[in-house]
């Protein structure tokens, strides 16, 4: 009986610790991928035929004429209303007469990019040339346990370009 004590004390001492300890919080299994993004307004789309854009971080220079296409909006459609906190909900998406185009980069860091973005008008004539120095944007979208995200998006617009968001 005295043993059966000792191994009941030992067992209760063992597992009271571990449940103390912090429960581990999952981390989506994303890779990010290092691109400057760049959005054409909805108002200045349809005077664009084709966008060349040249981006330098750190010393490297990457550059492309982007494969433009249709920009969309998310559209919340709502949940189940009995369902719960475990409800279904659903979204869906719908065009919003942007134009939007990614050029990859070997990799993104937190320093400044210097933009340039041409192109040709529906019309065949040149766009002007629209230059922007930005800074990426570092978030934690999963929590700091999970890593850092660092995204750079430029819009371009009649009157330029100017850093997205």
């Amino acid at each position: 009986m005295r043993s059966l004590g000792v191994l009941l004390a030992a067992v209760t001492t063992s597992i009271l610790p571990s449940a103390c300890l912090p429960e581990a919080v999952p981390c989506p299994a994303i890779a990010q991928a290092s691109v400057v993004a760049l959005t054409v307004a909805a108002s200045y789309a349809p005077h664009v035929k084709a966008i060349h854009l040249k981006a330098c971080q750190d010393g490297t220079c990457r550059e492309a004429d982007l494969d433009l296409m249709p920009g969309s909006t998310a559209v919340d459609l709502g949940c189940e209303p009995s369902a719960g906190p475990d409800g279904v909900c659903s979204a869906t998406s719908s065009p919003d007469g942007t134009l939007t185009g990614m050029l990859m980069m070997d990799i993104l860091t937190e320093s400044r990019i210097d933009a340039t973005a041409t192109g040709t008008s529906t019309a065949g004539i040149p766009l002007p040339e629209r230059t922007l120095s930005f800074l990426p944007r570092a978030e934690y979208p999963y929590g700091e346990q999970c890593g850092k995200f660092i995204t750079a998006g430029v819009l371009l617009d009649e009157d330029g370009l100017r850093p997205a968001g």
